[in-house]
């Protein structure tokens, strides 16, 4: 496995994630996505905003955008704060929102090349050192993505169990690489007839 294999691999895990938690989401009513909660961005919803809103800015960095601001959010506060024109109004839209996200990643990362990794994104901060323009190689970028998601899915997480879902989503990479594996194998098996059955994709789009 290549760098640009890992990378690659490592926001597949993230996209796959991303789906785990929105069908766990779509179970709690919608208006209990806003209950305080003390950990993550405040609540539910918050949190979601959030995470989506920290794909959105580094993906518009890494296209040379150095001060990137998504739309419904306030310039200058933490990515997600959906206090300007414009914001989220509901999880539908949020799904929609980040579908379209979704491709323009996928369409990124299918470009990436091996040379790319250490050239420099360069990005205002909206955490430490606000409004401090900052540049570092574009591999740490791409890793910071994916780690700081897997942190926020696991706040995600915790606060679907304080609110009493009794299923929780499983989002370890593992688990993403066994039912890979699962389908695989179904799709080596002989069906009724004899013929192969066709294999399942299991990464995609966060449409449910």
């Amino acid at each position: 496995m290549t760098t640009i294999d890992l990378i690659r691999r490592l926001h597949q895990h993230r996209t796959w994630t991303n789906q785990q938690l929105l069908a766990s989401v779509g179970q709690v009513a919608e208006v209990r996505l806003h209950t305080s909660l003390s950990i993550g961005q405040g609540s539910i919803w918050k949190t979601l905003v959030h995470l989506m809103a920290a794909e959105y800015v580094w993906l518009e960095a890494l296209q040379g955008n150095e001060d990137p601001v998504m739309p419904g959010d306030v310039r200058g506060r933490l990515p997600g704060n959906q206090q300007g024109d414009g914001a989220i109004e509901n999880l539908a839209e949020l799904r929609r929102r980040w579908n379209d996200l979704d491709r323009r990643w996928t369409d990124y990362l299918a470009g990436l090349t091996g040379d790319d990794l250490q050239r420099p994104v360069i990005k205002v901060s909206t955490s430490s050192g606000n409004g401090t323009r900052h540049a570092c190689p574009r591999a740490d970028v791409l890793m910071h993505v994916c780690t700081h998601a897997q942190y926020t899915s696991a706040q995600l997480v915790n606060m679907l169990r304080q609110l009493g879902v009794d299923t929780l989503p499983d989002v370890m990479l593992i688990t993403l690489a066994r039912q890979e594996h699962d389908c695989q194998v179904h799709a080596t098996e002989p069906a009724f007839g004899g013929t192969a059955m066709p294999a399942v994709a299991v990464a995609g789009s966060v449409a449910g």
